[in-house]
């Protein structure tokens, strides 16, 4: 079947129903017909990603059927980012560095947020677990990041998120650096105390938190776009 609404379709269900391995042979089909990639990316990839994210949202999928999920969507990224016009490879994207901070080795909510936020298009800088406070400074300052989202699902390194905002407003930099905070023990209030920008309970509520953060910045990068 070469029809590209129907390839499209197909893309997005093999998100939806955790086929990593045949997404390659469905992404291939998609190539070989002349289809565009990035279509193949926007509107078959990560529309089955998000229809997975919805149904996590309703608690119809589980943590584990969305870690399946997004498999199956990097499986078929692999085979259409090197069709992608070089315009689209070099585009700017929101950067964001991502991590569960020091002390903490569970790393679960940490890589679903991720997954669902370059989904959502940001360029995802992943630090893993257990990272140091000056890390996060450090690789946001070094690679110009507008947003640090922190975890945690312990009581005794909920501290360590307060250092990394207190140590970003030393380095003369909260004014460009947003900050969301996740996990278990953490609350809005928790957010507010320790001067972070946001507090996000679940993977598909950080997409949103964070579009609603960086709206300002999104915008401009919309309308350099429509002007190139």
């Amino acid at each position: 079947m070469n029809d590209k609404h129907g390839l499209l379709q197909h893309l997005s269900d093999c998100v939806v129903n955790m086929e990593d391995e045949r997404v390659v042979d469905v992404s291939r089909a998609y190539v070989d017909a002349g289809h565009p990639a990035l279509e193949g990316i926007l509107e078959g990839l990560v529309d089955g990603m998000n229809r997975a994210g919805a149904l996590y949202d309703e608690e119809e999928y589980f943590v584990s059927d969305l870690l399946l999920c997004s498999d199956a969507m990097y499986a078929g990224l692999a085979e259409l980012k090197p069709h992608l016009p070089e315009s689209e490879k070099r585009a700017r994207k929101i950067r964001v560095v991502i991590g569960v901070v020091e002390g903490d080795t569970h790393d679960i909510g940490k890589n679903l947020v991720k997954i669902m936020l370059e989904t959502a298009g940001f360029e995802m800088y992943d630090l893993g677990r257990d990272v140091p406070v000056e890390a996060f400074v450090a690789k946001a300052k070094e690679v110009g990041a507008s947003l640090v989202c922190l975890s945690t699902l312990m009581t005794t390194t909920m501290t360590n998120m307060g250092r990394i905002v207190a140590l970003l407003e030393k380095e003369n930099m909260r004014d460009a650096v947003k900050v969301i905070i996740g996990g278990a023990p953490v609350s809005p209030a928790f957010a507010k105390k320790i001067g972070a920008d946001a507090y996000a309970d679940n993977a598909v509520s950080a997409v949103s938190v964070a579009r609603q953060l960086l709206a300002a910045e999104l915008g401009q990068m919309a309308r350099d776009s429509r002007d190139a």
